[in-house]
């Protein structure tokens, strides 16, 4: 059993993490979500602080790589930092060509998906499911590992129901197949998205295995953070629902722990240029229509601080033009802009 790094050493690991031979700039991930880690989101997490980007899920079933759909997720060019792209299938024939064609499309690190709970992947044997099948998950990572020469990491939940608990054997079993790093999410497949993290079994993984151990799960602010590593002894945090909603949480957590205090909270005008800056990049990725479309539960996310009461929201989710959705956020951050100003003359009263 490996014995948890001292506090100095794991801060200072958190600023040097590396997968392979690739040197994250930090070691704060922005955690692959289904129709969300897109290209822009990618590009705004990196601007915001994170080290690394990891693509949302792609198959490993060929028939779908040529679906509109498929050929934006496997764009992996004009991106800041690296290139990670996350897989998910059964089969390792498919999933070493879809490795090789993701690393012929510029993906400098594969990640393996075994972590998704949703249904539709899973009742696939893809995703969670595959944490029942240890054996198949051995030929996987084996046929993976020694398809390309690139890194190749792991993301798993601790087991697929609270009964089996099979994350230390799984982990283990990922090291010796060469995987590069291992990202645990701390709540089983049964759980979904309810209940807490549960940290301890994180630890007891990295205690058990000498790869990089990412934690991921329930990691919303910087107290979180520091807390979740002073426990883990974590080579690296994973934080996916709380960048969705607030991307320059990177930013927060670092300076949070290169300092040991809050930063300032984002003026409101830096929110705004950096929506903006977004949604047109979303715009110009999918193009006018669709971009449209998609943008609207985008800006509903990243609006939920500034707009609680969901009216705006609601009327921003009826525009269907690209340009007419730009003019409407314009007048609302105007509007807040005002609503600002008055508040803070009338307390200064």
């Amino acid at each position: 059993m490996r014995n948890i790094r001292t506090l100095e050493d794991r801060y200072g690991l958190l600023f040097s993490m590396r997968i392979g031979h690739y040197q994250l700039t930090n070691s704060l991930i922005a955690a692959p979500m289904a129709r969300i880690s897109n290209r822009p989101f990618r590009n705004l997490c990196y601007m915001m602080g994170a080290g690394m980007a990891v693509s949302e899920m792609l198959s490993s079933n060929s028939e779908v790589w040529r679906t509109d759909k498929s050929c934006l997720h496997m764009v992996h060019s004009d991106q800041p930092g690296l290139y990670s792209v996350q897989i998910a299938g059964c089969n390792p024939d498919d999933m070493v060509s879809a490795v090789r064609i993701n690393v012929a499309n510029g993906a400098q690190i594969i990640n393996i998906n075994m972590g998704c709970p949703a249904k539709k992947v899973n009742q696939n044997l893809a995703g969670s499911a595959l944490l029942q099948y240890p054996d198949l998950i051995k030929r996987i990572l084996q046929a993976v590992v020694n398809a390309m020469d690139v890194p190749v990491t792991l993301k798993i939940h601790t087991s697929w129901a609270p009964e089996q608990r099979n994350y230390i054997k799984i982990a283990q079993l990922a090291e010796d197949c060469g995987i590069q790093a291992l990202t645990i999410h701390g709540r089983t497949r049964a759980c979904l998205f309810n209940g807490n993290a549960k940290y301890n079994r994180i630890r007891a993984a990295k205690q058990n295995v000498s790869i990089p151990v990412i934690a991921h799960g329930d990691i919303t602010d910087p107290h979180t953070t520091r807390s979740v590593l002073d426990h883990i002894g974590a080579d690296a945090l994973m934080i996916g629902r709380a960048a969705r909603a607030k991307p320059w949480i990177f930013r927060e957590i670092q300076h949070y722990l290169d300092n040991g205090e809050l930063l300032t909270p984002m003026p409101l005008g830096e929110v705004k240029r950096l929506l903006i800056r977004y949604i047109r990049e979303l715009h110009g990725f999918y193009g006018q229509g669709k971009g449209a479309r998609i943008t609207r539960k985008h800006v509903s996310w990243d609006l939920q601080e500034h707009a609680p009461n969901n009216q705006f929201r609601r009327t921003f989710n009826a525009i269907e033009d690209a340009s007419e959705q730009l003019e409407a956020l314009e007048a609302y951050f105007e509007y807040l802009s005002v609503k600002e100003l008055t508040e803070l003359c009338s307390n200064n009263a």
